[in-house]
């Protein structure tokens, strides 16, 4: 009886922020009928256990200013895998239309005759509510921006500045490295005294953060020991007080 013939497909994932349980239920099925995985390190690990026994796991990991897998290589290994065993998954963390490479990777398998497909994950901005923090609020915020903190040149995005004279929430991805730049630039702008939170390793049981004033970002994070991976909010609603839970 003849082998079936392999049918290349890619799957790129949102591993959401980084409970297990955040993904979706799509993704959840996918995961238990894969052949490969190419997982990075913002990907909990929990969700490797959903794939079958006889799934290739690859790491495939970017860890921010250290050591990471060639975005070429990723290219290379997602063609090379789904020539070879069908259904290849790429999990990465958050949601890998945002700030991710998700799109590149899906371009480059289509362009090589793979069918690619996308599954959206909870980004890590989204996470704030489980410290409270709401990203919209009618009396605080009309909106949200979304901005990284390193462009491709390692310099602070101009949008920055942008989003400072709007009335809505500015969320920095990627932004710890430049923490003390970001602190100046709404300082030098009057600024200084916008609310402002951190958050890291949102979600899981290792989740920090804290809350103070932009003017002090850098030193609320080296108080609290906060670094990557970490989302930087700026805005009134970062000062919202935390409602307790009334008793009867």
């Amino acid at each position: 009886m003849p082998e079936k013939a392999v049918k290349p497909e890619l799957y790129v994932i949102g591993a959401g922020p980084g409970d297990p349980e955040l993904i979706t239920i799509k993704a959840y099925k996918v995961l238990q009928r894969t052949k490969v995985i190419l997982y990075d390190n913002l990907a909990n690990k929990e969700l490797l256990d959903l794939a079958p026994a006889d799934c290739e796991l690859l790491y495939v990991g970017k860890h921010p200013y250290g050591e990471y897998t060639p975005q070429e290589r990723i290219h290379e290994l997602i063609k090379e895998k789904a020539l070879e065993k069908g259904l290849v998954v790429r999990l990465k963390g958050g949601d890998p239309f945002i700030f991710g490479r998700g799109f590149e990777e899906m371009q480059y398998a289509r362009e090589h005759g793979i069918e690619a497909f996308f599954i959206p994950g909870i980004t890590s901005m989204q996470a704030s509510g489980f410290e409270d923090i709401p990203l919209t609020h009618r009396t605080a915020s009309e909106g949200i921006w979304v901005v990284t903190g390193t462009k491709k040149d390692g310099s602070l995005s101009n949008d920055l500045r942008l989003a400072m004279q709007s009335n809505s929430t500015v969320v920095i991805y990627m932004g710890m490295k430049k923490i003390a730049e970001i602190a100046a630039t709404y300082v030098s702008e009057g600024m200084g005294e916008t609310p402002a939170a951190i958050i890291q390793h949102a979600t899981l049981s290792k989740q920090k953060s804290c809350r103070g004033k932009v003017k002090d970002l850098e030193k609320m994070a080296e108080e609290n020991s906060l670094t990557h991976p970490a989302i930087i909010i700026i805005g009134e609603v970062a000062g919202l007080p935390k409602v307790p839970l009334r008793s009867h």
